[in-house]
């Protein structure tokens, strides 16, 4: 952990909870907690203001699972806001976490100067973000136009600003059918949306829909290899994953979508146990990581997931935050959970029989091919303990959620778990 010169903290803090992160599953966790704790619960938000993602995402969409209503981003973001204020919590913006302390203390840069968090517990809902370009390595020219979604909606909803004429959007995931929503509104035209999949990744609707109302197509099997343009975007060259064929595409506008990764570099340096696929911590079904007292949500521990889900998961999170402070929470032994199969990841990392149920009663996975009637699979020491064909697809670039009754067999003396998808 990184120490700070003790004549530059301004001041200390001291709270029962501090939660990282003003998104939709930071403030959820806020506003449960803050009903019992009040102002001894802080959020800290290195934004400007609070919302997360939502805040820049003008279209609707949001809130339906949550709060059983169908919302702009923006209007779910001041929602949950004024919700977390509501509460009484304390909250800081403009404020940034630098590094830790020392555990459970983090030092915070404000613009009144630095200050030190000591906090009982902490929450770590730093979401996720997605690859640039660079982090993709796609070769060519620099040229300007090529964004990723969260710049282009920072661009157009909040800077009102504009981008180009034609556009092509690198993937085919539900976010990216957000960039092409926004691509529209100021202007744009897209011009293709390229999936490296054979099956586009966002759901049936979604492509049918999207095709007709921005007059597009999803490339399928194809990969951005190059941006050309000097100085502005001009073209971007695909390439066929099967054939290898090669063309151009004109265009003034590239946008990189999906492909998340969790923002973990928090919780990397607290020293937690981090997951080699995803790169997010591990943690058990109470959300907590492999330190005692720092808990991990949302985005952070499975990317990508909608906002309002997260923000279910922010208030289960809570109620694990004060079974921790008052002493009750489980601390039963945690098992291993590997995936299998078609499944590349699954969530959670660790599993404890006598722990609560796995928020939304799900486990979470990401598979890498495209199962119309998958088969769910869990053994425990090599010992099959449940077989489960589920009605609903596996699809590459988005969630899969299995139903957490396909544990109910586990036993806490026995060893590893390993679900496999079919």
């Amino acid at each position: 952990m990184t120490q700070t010169d003790p004549t530059r903290i301004k001041h200390d803090v001291h709270v029962k909870v501090a939660i990282v992160g003003g998104g939709p599953a930071g403030l959820s966790a806020a506003r449960i907690l803050g009903k019992q704790l009040g102002s001894d619960v802080l959020v800290i938000e290195r934004e400007s203001d609070l919302g997360g993602i939502p805040r820049h995402a003008d279209h609707p969409g949001y809130g339906i699972r949550d709060r059983k209503s169908f919302m702009s981003g923006p209007a779910y973001a001041r929602v949950l806001a004024r919700e977390a204020r509501d509460a009484g919590v304390s909250i800081w913006t403009n404020a940034q976490v630098t590094h830790w302390a020392d555990r459970g203390v983090l030092n915070v840069t404000t613009r009144s100067g630095i200050a030190r968090v000591y906090a009982d517990a902490i929450v770590l809902a730093t979401g996720a973000r997605e690859r640039p370009r660079s982090a993709r390595m796609v070769w060519g020219d620099r040229p300007v136009g090529v964004y990723t979604t969260g710049q282009l909606q920072q661009l157009v909803h909040l800077n009102h600003d504009t981008v180009g004429r034609k556009a092509v959007i690198v993937g085919a995931e539900l976010v990216s059918w957000s960039a092409a929503l926004t691509l529209k509104k100021s202007g744009c035209r897209i011009q293709a949306l390229i999936s490296r999949f054979p099956a586009s990744e966002s759901y049936a609707l979604f492509r049918r829909v999207g095709s007709i109302f921005f007059g597009t197509s999803v490339v399928k099997e194809s990969t951005v290899v190059a941006v050309y343009g000097k100085s502005r975007v001009e073209a971007v060259e695909i390439e066929n994953i099967r054939t290898g064929e090669r063309r151009r595409i004109p265009c003034d506008t590239v946008i990189f979508s999906g492909d998340w990764i969790p923002d973990y570099e928090l919780a990397w340096q607290a020293g937690v146990k981090i997951d080699d696929v995803t790169g997010s911590p591990i943690v058990t079904n109470t959300m907590m990581t492999s330190q005692p007292g720092l808990f991990s949500v949302g985005n952070l521990n499975h990317p990508v997931e909608t906002a309002d889900v997260v923000a279910l998961e922010g208030r289960e999170v809570a109620q694990r935050v004060l079974e921790y402070l008052a002493g009750k929470l489980s601390s039963g032994n945690s098992i291993k959970v590997s995936a299998g199969g078609a499944l590349t990841w699954i969530y959670p990392h660790m599993y404890q029989p006598t722990g609560p149920r796995i928020t939304r009663r799900k486990l979470i996975g990401w598979v890498n091919r495209f199962i119309s009637f998958p088969t769910v699979e869990v053994r425990q020491s090599g010992v099959l303990l449940a077989s489960a064909r589920l009605p609903w697809p596996a699809a590459p670039g988005r969630v899969f959620r299995i139903p957490d009754k396909v544990l109910r067999h586990v036993r806490a003396d026995r060893g590893e778990i390993s679900v496999t998808v079919r």
